[in-house]
């Protein structure tokens, strides 16, 4: 459906294409409210969204560009009486800044694919290379004889002679590389920019590092809704922490606890009597409630190595948190272990700008309706009753409604609640190899033009929790994703940071940065990953936005932003309580059937003879109505 031919009266109209908002347009959609959904953008997602590489650098120049303040038009026209409007505001004027990109890849050419027939190794290129070599040798063999002076000859027995003397020498003082460290270590070539960018479709850069715990209220909406069928997910593989300059995996299930080299005999019995004493609240854990999580620890008379494990990377909260909320989060942690992994957490292949689109995908299944590149310019509201009976699209069009949901950055300040702005810096690593090699690096390999041997690819997806590394510095989450993810190409690895803000993001991730990889400011860190590409930004942090008090009308409710917790709660439950409040007495996103158990109106399973005629028939009009339902709800853009 064209933005021109939109209907002229709905249930709902949201604006913004975020996680909240998707949601609450999906659960709407399911009991049969008639949705319109818009954004100004050419993307779904929003902020949430997840882009290809060169899809990134477009929206890096966007931002990066003067933002130009938009006419406001006059709308007073389309007012009747007892109206006034409500105008809306540039959702990106406020919301992303201090963007920052450095590129480190080498200024070379790349070098020419090789064609199938060509070696794809070095062993094989060298072999066919000495074949090439020993066939003209022996072609031309008779010409270089006749050529060849008698000082030239006897010089070259001299040399041949030396050369086997050399070889019966015993090989104790040689250096040898053994297979291990040729597997381990293998030299690679650095990936050009101009690689980077022919290979740009194969990247889904998420604006925002988030995952999604196993038994949490995401992961829960997926099943019970059905939407989970329209995205596929992998397992978050390993828990990391950066401690004393090092990078060390956390032992978090049991299996791990016991197959772990770094804690002793009797730390393995403390962590695990410490684990189970978790599930259960008591009264010896109550009577520390408002004091730090980390006293509580420290009583428990576990040692520094336990602390540093328990505190930073299972709870994954600060020192100074309350008790109360770290044994909460120690709880959820231990409750979604073991459901699809021995981690808590679930990662969706292709990135997390896939999840809004699911939950977009189940609204126009059920007759929603998507426009892009199409906006809210202002709001019609009923000065007797402070409610919003319409709105005013970018075409002009009058649009009535009974509901009308926002994401928080179209609002104009001056309809806020005043409350200081919070930010999350983030960054955005393209990295040669993993933070951490397994030992499943040593048996999977990736043959590519760019390598002078066989590159191991990793198939870990880790999470690393980097404490401050200095006073007053944040506490640094980072998200390494691999190949199989599908948000990088194989060859590299896609690392994210994200911290609460304090300065500008370069200031709070470059030095966590230069102390876990390889990169121009940290040249003795060679045994780290190298840096190829990397982006420094700050984002708007949701939490810190205030969804309720504004000065706008009862039927208008606000969504925020990506929030800086790791998992997908805050969205969620906005999402909810939005829903709950437009539609009390409905269920939230109850499960969508399957397609092959629908049965359209006018189908008669039990109809014989005649009437099965007539029901083919019938099913066949309903075929016909469906298809003009789905053209209907097909997701258009302007």
């Amino acid at each position: 459906m064209a933005a021109e031919d939109l209907p002229s009266e709905f249930d709902v109209v949201i604006l913004g294409t975020g996680l909240a908002e998707s949601v609450v347009a999906a659960a709407c959609a399911r009991v049969g409210q008639r949705v319109l959904h818009l954004d100004r953008r050419s993307y779904y997602a929003a902020n949430w969204a997840s882009f290809t590489f060169n899809g990134l650098l477009t929206w890096i120049q966007q931002h990066q560009e003067s933002q130009v303040e938009e006419e406001i038009k006059d709308w007073s026209n389309l007012l009747e009486k007892g109206e006034g409007l409500i105008y809306l505001s540039n959702p990106e004027s406020t919301s992303i800044r201090n963007l920052q990109v450095f590129c480190f890849t080498s200024d070379e050419d790349e070098e020419e694919a090789q064609s199938p027939d060509s070696p794809n190794t070095t062993e094989e290129k060298a072999v066919y290379e000495s074949e090439e070599r020993s066939e003209t040798k022996s072609a031309g063999l008779n010409e270089e004889e006749t050529k060849e002076k008698p000082e030239e000859a006897s010089d070259k027995e001299e040399k041949e002679q030396a050369a086997q003397r050399e070889a019966l020498e015993p090989a104790a003082d040689k250096p040898h590389p053994s297979a291990a460290q040729s597997q381990s270590e293998p030299t690679q070539k650095n990936i050009s920019y101009a690689h980077l960018v022919k290979e740009g479709r194969r990247f889904n850069i998420d604006l925002v590092s988030k995952l999604m715990y196993s038994h949490g209220s995401l992961v829960d909406l997926l099943i019970k809704s059905n939407v989970s069928r329209y995205a596929e997910f992998k397992n978050v593989t390993r828990i990391l922490t950066y401690r004393h300059n090092n990078v060390e995996q956390v032992p978090c299930s049991r299996a791990d606890v016991f197959a772990s080299r770094q804690l002793s005999v009797v730390e393995k019995r403390k962590l695990m009597r410490f684990l189970t004493s978790c599930v259960e609240e008591t009264e010896d854990q109550q009577a520390y409630n408002g004091r730090p999580y980390l006293e509580f620890l420290h009583d428990q008379q576990l040692g520094d190595n336990l602390q540093h494990f328990l505190l930073h990377s299972i709870a994954m909260v600060t020192e100074d948190t309350p008790t109360e909320q770290g044994l909460a989060a120690t709880r959820h942690f231990l409750r979604c272990l073991g459901r699809y992994g021995n981690t808590p957490f679930l990662f969706p292949v292709y990135g997390l700008g896939e999840i809004p689109q699911c939950f977009c995908r189940m609204c126009a299944v059920f007759g929603g309706i998507y426009c892009l590149r199409h906006s809210v310019h202002c709001l019609l509201v009923d000065k007797n009753t402070n409610r919003c009976k319409a709105v005013i699209d970018s075409r002009g069009q009058r649009i009535s409604c009974s509901h009308f949901v926002v994401e928080d950055g179209y609002v104009g300040e001056d309809r806020k609640v005043d409350t200081p702005p919070r930010f999350l810096s983030r960054a955005v690593l393209i990295t040669d190899r993993s933070i951490l090699p397994s030992d499943s690096d040593q048996q999977t390999f990736y043959f590519n033009i760019y390598l002078t041997d066989s590159l191991p690819i990793s198939p870990q997806v880790s999470v690393v929790t980097v404490p401050p590394i200095a006073e007053g510095c944040p506490v640094v989450k980072m998200v390494e994703l691999c190949s199989s993810t599908m948000t990088c190409i194989p060859g590299t690895y896609l690392v994210h940071l994200t911290c609460q803000s304090v300065g500008s993001a370069y200031d709070d991730l470059s030095p966590v940065v230069t102390r876990c990889f390889h990169t121009p400011d940290s040249p003795d860190q060679d045994r780290r990953p190298s840096v190829r590409w990397c982006l420094y930004f700050n984002m708007a942090d949701g939490s810190g936005v205030e969804v309720e008090g504004h000065n706008l009308p009862s039927n208008v409710y606000v969504c925020s932003g990506p929030d800086a917790d790791l998992g997908h709660e805050h969205a969620i439950k906005q999402a909810k309580s939005i829903f709950h409040k437009i539609l009390p007495e409905e269920d939230f996103c109850p499960p969508a059937p399957n397609p092959e158990d629908i049965i359209y109106d006018g189908e008669n399973t039990s109809a014989t003879g005649d009437e099965d005629k007539d029901g083919e028939k019938t099913k066949d009009e309903a075929g016909e109505d469906k298809e003009k339902l789905e053209e209907q709800s097909i997701q258009t853009e302007e």
